[in-house]
């Protein structure tokens, strides 16, 4: 079954992150061969060149390699080079506007925590 795509965002950037989510939760280990071009054009039902930019990004970021005639493999220290950069996308999209909201509202620190803790646990605020 083809995998469906978000219409707001390019295809190339989906199967990167696609690929970055495999590495992230282990599902591709360093120096595991990635699937070919090929079968991913078969798999997604695009374009050879939208995978080829893709994984071409990849290549740039260090989190892939190339062996010629072989493949693409996943580059040592991928997993924790994405985490990095997840972690501070994170504190960027996510905890920077939620403590300047936290500050607006004048909550302390211990309010919001406590408000974490509460929907973690599946209550209401």
């Amino acid at each position: 079954m083809k995998p469906a795509f978000d219409d707001r965002r390019p295809i190339f950037l989906q199967i990167k992150e696609q690929l970055e989510d495999q590495i992230v939760n282990g599902q591709l280990q360093e120096h595991e061969q990635i699937p070919s071009t090929t079968k991913m054009v078969q798999f997604y039902e695009v374009n050879h060149l939208t995978i080829a930019k893709g994984m071409n990004q990849l290549v740039d970021e260090g989190i892939i390699y190339k062996k010629r005639g072989v493949g693409m493999f996943v580059n040592e220290g991928a997993r924790e080079k994405l985490r990095q950069k997840r972690k501070e996308a994170f504190a960027d999209t996510y905890v920077r506007p939620m403590l300047q909201e936290a500050k607006k509202l004048g909550l302390s620190e211990q309010e919001v925590k406590h408000i974490i803790k509460t929907i973690e646990e599946g209550g209401e605020t």
